[in-house]
């Protein structure tokens, strides 16, 4: 039988059959779910706005429902937080900046729409850098979100929040977004998982530039099946967001399991010659032999990603222009000092360098199109250093290699993000001092199963994802 101080262990998938056996109630649920956060968020800063009221009123709703025999919605029941980037009619969402730290919106995000609309419950919101800007997850609204696995280090970023919320089991769900790695590199960080899928895939509203490819909205979990269950929830057409509507909501949650012999795989270590440290290739070596025990055909290769870096500085500057360009008219400061470069970066643009970066990226789309007839599949680090600390506010050398941006530890996530592919973080290794570190998984564009599928036979095969932070909970 299930108890309470098991509840908070069981995953989204194993949690959601709970309830619809009537096994355990959504009050019971959310009820020790409020009690882990506030055992533990103090230590920890993952969940910046707790919804506690909401979250009793809305688990009473969902039991009267189970009562009276409706039909009950995917996430029913499960208790999930969102990154403090999507607004919430009603609760205040400060996107980390003190420009809006008591700003309470009236609509809330499509995203976050979706997951109540399948029964999931809402218990707050989880931090985020300023604006979603930077990997690494601290504001001078909240301050810094510590990684549960060595509190002195960062957790990642910028969907820090939910990372920590899962790893620590205060939600059974949570979601994010990525424009440069924001769900992969949390998740690596944190040793769960996160989802960035195809363009369009999970529609974004709302959004000022719909169109803009490389920023997405994604799921995240403890396990890939809990990943897979959120994505059913989340995706599918709408009609404000052009690039959905080339995307089905073809379900994944129960397709797991795949008989991978002979599937041809793509190992790459530095994604052509990135700097990664040691301890990174260290703990992901063993990954390739349990690949090849899978059935896999496994190749040192990657796709020739030349360009990638000048297309992500330029469009992601276009993108901060226009979404943040009035704020740096109107509060320039109380804005970080990266914000305000990236906004000023994407006001220097001019047209021809519009024009050269779409032209490297339509080049750069090609050459992936002609890999991707040999590999289905890349995998690779997803990030290129292990967790620094937290007092950094990101790193500036790697292998005596001195990086130029705050951006530029971040390209084995923003060079796979300008292909447009699917790409998932999981957990496959541990440094010997105890810090996780992800593999990323990249496919075919829209093969968000296929990319799943290989990822839940790593975590089979590596049992990483079963290590759970040693905190000292006080209940």
């Amino acid at each position: 039988m299930t108890t309470a101080t098991t509840l908070v262990d069981l995953s989204a998938c194993e949690l959601r059959r709970e309830i619809g056996h009537q096994h355990v109630s959504a009050r019971e649920v959310v009820e020790v779910h409020l009690a882990r956060i506030e055992a533990v968020n103090p230590k920890l800063n993952a969940i910046v706005t707790v919804v506690a009221d909401h979250a009793r009123a809305a688990a009473a709703a969902a039991d009267e429902a189970q009562a009276q025999g409706r039909d009950l919605g995917l996430l029913h029941g499960l208790p999930t937080v969102h990154k403090d980037l999507f607004v919430t009619a009603g609760v205040r969402t400060t996107f980390g900046s003190p420009v809006f730290a008591d700003h309470v919106p009236a609509e809330t995000a499509l995203i976050v729409q979706r997951e109540r609309a399948a029964g999931a419950i809402s218990l707050g919101k989880t931090n985020t850098p300023e604006l979603g800007a930077g990997s690494q997850t601290f504001n001078t609204v909240f301050g810094a979100t510590a990684n549960p696995y060595a509190i002195d280090r960062t957790c990642g970023g910028s969907s820090g929040g939910s990372a920590v919320a899962l790893a620590t089991c205060m939600a059974s769900l949570a979601d994010g977004s990525d424009l440069g790695g924001s769900l992969r590199n949390p998740a690596s960080f944190c040793n769960v998982v996160g989802l960035r899928p195809t363009p369009g895939r999970v529609p974004r509203w709302p959004n000022p530039a719909p169109r803009f490819p490389f920023n997405v909205h994604g799921p995240m979990g403890r396990t890939v099946a809990d990943v897979a269950l959120l994505l059913d929830a989340i995706s599918g057409p709408d009609s404000r967001d052009p690039l959905s509507r080339e995307w089905p909501a073809a379900p994944v949650s129960g397709q797991l399991e795949r008989d991978l012999t002979d599937v041809r795989v793509a190992w790459s270590q530095t994604l052509g010659g990135l700097p990664v440290e040691p301890a990174v290739l260290t703990a992901l070596a063993p990954v390739r032999q349990q690949l090849e025990e899978l059935g896999c055909v496994t190749e040192e290769a990657e796709p020739d990603l030349s360009g990638a870096d000048d297309i992500f500085v330029i469009w992601r500057a276009w993108y901060f222009e226009l979404a943040f360009g009035d704020l740096l008219d109107r509060h320039r400061d109380q804005l970080k000092d990266t914000v305000v470069w990236n906004i000023e970066a994407g006001r220097a643009l001019t047209g021809p360098q519009l024009g050269a970066a779409e032209r490297l990226r339509t080049a750069l789309d090609e050459r992936c199109r002609k890999f991707q007839e040999q590999f289905p599949f890349l995998v690779l680090p997803v990030c290129q250093v292990v967790p620094f600390p937290i007092d950094q506010p990101y790193v500036t050398q790697i292998n005596d290699v001195a990086l130029d941006t705050y951006l530029d530890w971040m390209k084995s996530c923003y060079h796979i993000s300008v292909t447009g592919l699917p790409a998932v973080s999981v957990p496959a290794g541990f440094t010997p001092d105890g810090l996780p570190v992800g593999l990323q998984v990249v496919g075919r564009p829209g093969d968000e199963l296929g990319v799943l599928q290989l990822a839940h036979a790593i975590e089979q095969a590596t049992g990483t994802s079963l290590r759970r932070p040693v905190l000292e909970y006080s209940s």
